[in-house]
């Protein structure tokens, strides 16, 4: 009896051990889905490291685009500008446009007087209609000057000598357009008239 109560002893000893070691064990291991808790905090400062160097990427990217857009407002900005004075310079000093339409409107003043007409016809047809003519054509050189210029001027983040540009294109395109608009009226010059 005494084997026997021995054997059951030692049998019951290897259960409990084998028992606690179970318990232990499911202590210490994790649930199904879940990581452990020393894996994951060197798990989620991997993430963060991760999200910071995506927001470092996405911030340089935004600045790259930023600078290239920026870049791209300033050629554009600086071509308007020039393109504004020229503009301003052509209303100011003539245009080859302007030449043809007053030859134009000299020809056909003489086609319309060839057959007879008084002095004020004639000086009327020929010369009042080619200089009109010709300020017609300046005066809309100037107001496109003009109006490039103020648009420049209105553009946010240009550079300065794109400023003095598109301000020099406005000024002289309101410039010529005040000369056009005079010698379209008569204001500065009159056409001559006869003794009659």
């Amino acid at each position: 009896m005494d084997t026997k109560t021995t054997e059951k002893t030692a049998t019951e000893k290897n259960d409990e051990v084998a028992e606690s070691t179970t318990a232990e064990a499911a202590e210490t291991t994790p649930a199904a889905g879940t990581a452990p808790a020393a894996d994951a905090a060197p798990h989620d400062e991997a993430d963060g490291a991760t999200d910071e160097l995506d927001d470092e990427d996405d911030e340089q990217d935004d600045d790259e685009v930023a600078v290239s857009g920026q870049a791209a407002t300033g050629i554009g900005a600086g071509a308007a500008a020039v393109v504004s004075a020229a503009l301003a310079a052509v209303a100011l000093t003539g245009t080859w446009t302007g030449k043809i339409v007053a030859e134009r409107e000299t020809l056909i003043g003489q086609i319309k007087t060839s057959n007879g007409g008084t002095p004020a016809q004639q000086i009327s047809e020929i010369y009042g209609d080619a200089w009109h003519s010709t300020a017609l054509v300046n005066g809309v050189f100037a107001l496109l000057a003009l109006i490039i210029g103020v648009l420049v001027l209105t553009l946010p983040r240009r550079p300065a000598w794109v400023r003095a540009v598109a301000v020099a294109g406005a000024v002289l395109g309101g410039l010529g357009l005040l000369l056009s608009v005079g010698t379209y009226f008569d204001l500065f010059l009159s056409l001559p008239t006869t003794g009659s």
